[in-house]
């Protein structure tokens, strides 16, 4: 009974509803879609480095919490007017009303990129690094396609030490896998202009069996891929308010579909506010600012509206962005319909 007790728990991060999914949640992916999505490697100017950390249902002991930096760039030399590698005259805002009116695509260019996800469950942690590379293609005055791939390594790994049997000496321990590296591939295409993006990706595309027993009775567990689908559009109110509302639907087999909705509220991209809703699981509140042209901070809190309401506080996560090489030493955010 203890050996099953054990290793439902651990299948339960594999395949239940409980757990969401087997990659980590992101409030604000809106702000970094790089880490869903390889395609937006060398969408900017700069070089685009995000720090960030999740804490999940806080008042849940061992609740999840997650991990990551991310920095990617373009291969492109040069730096041509009104087009998404290059922005207005220094200090000028890049993304007003009347440089988007006069917007013009990128040129066809390269961008690579690098990032490193750190995610821990109860006794179940897991550690994802890779490469990505992405090719955008100009396809007319005013919009571009970009279509990615990330490649990289994720080692899963249980922590036998935090798992607690009546008997130390419990035989479902006696065969356990403590760690595993799989490979792993995630593609990604993204149609993008001055004022809105749609893009989707896959992560986990070569799907993996995943077991922490060396027991054929306990390694039925695999990976799962998974889709997302996402578009935004920026509204300008008037010359220094803009609203960006963008949907994200993610669907992971077997769970059922789910939405998240934004809405930002935009000054100058230099100050912002914003709310967003993730079906059947919470709502949440952002802000952010820019400073200068060298950096942004974030933060978001969840409003949990699950049944974990009852035992949970909710969730933060906090986001710290560098724009290096920044050439037109615009503010910090850039094209902020991202």
């Amino acid at each position: 009974m203890q050996k099953k007790y054990c290793f439902c728990l651990i299948l339960l991060w594999l395949v239940l509803p409980v757990w969401a999914q087997q990659r980590p949640h992101y409030t604000q992916y809106i702000f970094n879609n790089y880490l869903l999505n390889p395609a937006l490697s060398g969408i900017e100017n700069y070089t685009d480095i995000k720090i960030g950390h999740r804490s999940q249902w806080s008042g849940i002991e061992n609740a999840p919490k997650t991990s990551f930096v991310s920095a990617h760039w373009n291969l492109n030399g040069d730096y041509l007017w009104r087009n998404p590698l290059s922005l207005p005259e220094k200090g000028d805002d890049p993304m007003s009303r009347s440089y988007t009116q006069n917007y013009t695509s990128s040129p066809a260019h390269h961008g690579v990129g690098l990032m490193a996800v750190t995610d821990k469950t109860g006794p179940i942690s897991r550690i994802d690094a890779g490469l990505s590379y992405a090719y955008h293609l100009q396809l007319s005055g005013a919009k571009n396609l970009s279509v990615g791939v990330y490649a990289g390594l994720s080692r899963i790994a249980l922590d036998v030490s935090a798992i607690t049997l009546e008997n130390s000496a419990d035989p479902a321990l006696a065969t356990v896998v403590e760690s595993q590296f799989k490979p792993d591939v995630a593609i990604g295409v993204w149609y993008y202009g001055a004022r809105f993006f749609a893009g989707g990706s896959v992560q986990q595309v070569i799907p993996q069996k995943l077991s922490f027993s060396a027991s054929a009775n306990y390694n039925s567990g695999k990976s799962v891929p998974h889709f997302f689908l996402t578009s935004g559009y920026k509204l300008f109110i008037d010359d220094e308010i803009a609203a960006i509302p963008s949907v994200m639907l993610r669907k992971v087999n077997p769970m059922p579909l789910s939405l998240d909705a934004n809405l930002k509220l935009d000054y100058k991209d230099k100050i912002w506010i914003g709310g967003s809703y993730r079906s059947a699981d919470s709502f949440s509140a952002m802000a952010g600012f820019n400073f200068k042209n060298l950096l942004n901070l974030t933060y978001a809190y969840d409003f949990t509206t699950s049944s974990l309401n009852t035992v949970a506080n909710g969730s933060h996560e906090i986001v710290l962005g560098f724009q290096l090489n920044n050439a037109y030493q615009v503010f910090s955010g850039g094209r902020s319909w991202r």
